[in-house]
Formats: structure tokens, C-alpha cells, sequence
């Protein structure tokens, strides 16, 4: 996982996407993306895959022959349209890129396949979705389905996102979960009126960690750092409006 602060001396982007920015669709300078993007793959040790996130439920499959068919065939590889994706072969870094929203990381066991899932609300109910679940029903479908295992074998974490003292939502939200207004949910605090409208706080590492105890999912470290209110370490959206992206990684280094 990535933070804002580059991980070794350099100029990086200009405020207000200092440092360490690897969005490139956020108006920071292309040359300083393209210069940070070089560096996380040198950290990686392998190209990450990058993907045009529009927090949906799509998980895509990387596979090395697919992109080598596309440079053989003398056409660019296309940013895939998702919000996560999956591989089982070694080299290929799933890569997703947040600033608020939560990343999720799975990982089957033996070296057999992971996945990096980009996880915001939407995503995580699947709102907008013409099929049922969310990107981690998706995430966790796929991989199993490509590894052969079962989702209790899987060991999943959960990176920096907003949270739960600041992630302040409407009824909307609640209604994408399937809630009513007034209905408990622990992943959910009233807090009053607010411009005229009911508000809550959620926590939305708890609903990714509920949603995968769901499906099947034990094994669930992290979703402990807020991204709000850690400035200088973390991208935040919601806090700056303007600003940067970090990026949660996850490859399986060759035998």
C-alpha cells in the first residue's frame, strides 16, 4: 500500500498532490504521474496494471498472454473498466487506487491467485448493478473460481479508508445497503438532521469485513487507518477535494 510521502528522495508531484500521486486523472502534472508510476513498479519489482475505476462491480481477469497477444498485434493495451481485478500468474500486480474509498486485498492460498479490490460504498452494495452483490462478492467469486478454493481459504485485507468518525452519509446510502432510515445497523450512527436531512456515521471497513464474513471470508486483517484524518500520510477526497491517489498493490512474485 502506498501513502503520500515518497518512498525515496525525490521531486514527486507539486501541492496539492504531493507527493507521491499515481492518479493520472486528477489534474496532477502527467510527467510527475508518470515519474511516481515508474517508481512503484521498481518498488514492486513488476509493472502494475492499472485500471479505469468507476466504482462498480466488475473484476477483471489479468493474464500475461491476453496483454501479449494485444503488443504482438502492435495495438496498446486497453485500461480495463473496473473495479478490481485478479490474476494467477506470478508478475502481474493487481493494483487498485483510492482516496477514501476502501481497498481490499485477497490472497488464496499456496501461491495460487490474488486480487485488489476498489470498495467504496457503492461498489460494496453494488448500486447501479443490473446483477446482485457487490465488488467483493465479485472479487471473492472470480478468485475461487480460478484457484479452486473456498472462500474460507482465502485471507483478505483491508487497507486505508475513510473513517468511521468521518464518513458522514444520507438515507441513500442506508437504502443501498437495504436499510430503512430508522432500522439499526451497528455499521451505522444516527447523527440528526443536517441541511434538513437525516445523517449517519458509517464505517465502512466494518461493512467490508461484514460483507466477507458473509461470503464465507475469516481470515480479515487491517481497515484500521483513516485516511481523513491522517493529512500527512494519506490522500483524502473528502477532506481536500483536490488531491491525489494512492494505490494498494498485490502480485505473486515468480517461483
Amino acid at each position: 500500500m502506498s501513502t503520500r510521502a515518497l518512498p525515496v528522495l525525490g521531486q514527486g508531484s507539486a501541492a496539492p498532490y504531493d507527493a507521491f500521486n499515481l492518479g493520472d486523472h486528477v489534474g496532477d502534472s502527467p510527467a510527475a504521474v508518470a515519474t511516481n508510476r515508474a517508481l512503484l513498479a521498481q518498488c514492486c519489482g513488476a509493472e502494475p496494471v492499472w485500471l479505469n475505476q468507476v466504482h462498480g462491480v466488475r473484476v477483471v481477469r489479468l493474464s500475461r498472454d491476453a496483454m501479449g497477444r494485444a503488443c504482438a498485434d502492435g495495438q496498446p493495451t486497453a485500461i480495463p473498466v473496473a473495479d478490481g481485478a485478479f490474476t494467477t500468474e506470478p508478475g502481474l500486480v493487481c493494483t487498485v487506487m483510492v482516496a477514501d474509498c476502501l481497498p481490499v486485498l485477497l490472497a488464496a492460498p499456496d501461491g495460487r491467485g490474488v486480487a485488489a479490490l476498489h470498495a467504496g460504498w457503492r461498489g460494496l452494495c453494488g448500486a447501479g448493478s443490473p446483477t446482485p452483490g457487490g465488488v467483493i462478492d465479485a472479487g471473492v467469486s472470480a478468485l475461487c473460481e480460478a484457484t479452486g478454493c473456498e472462500p474460507a481459504e482465502l485471507r483478505a485485507w483491508l487497507g486505508p479508508c475513510i473513517g468511521p468518525e468521518a464518513f458522514e452519509v444520507s438515507a441513500a446510502v442506508l437504502e443501498g445497503f437495504g436499510l430503512a432510515p430508522g432500522q439499526h445497523h451497528p455499521a451505522f450512527r444516527p447523527q440528526g438532521l443536517r441541511d434538513g436531512a437525516l445523517r449517519w456515521l458509517a464505517d465502512l471497513p466494518a461493512l467490508g469485513r461484514e460483507r466477507l464474513n458473509g461470503l464465507g471470508v475469516q481470515q480479515v486483517d487491517g481497515g484500521r487507518w483513516c485516511t481523513v484524518s491522517q493529512p500527512s500520510r494519506f490522500f483524502s477526497f473528502r477532506r481536500d477535494g483536490v488531491t491525489g491517489r494512492q494505490a494498494a498493490c498485490i502480485w505473486l512474485r515468480p517461483r
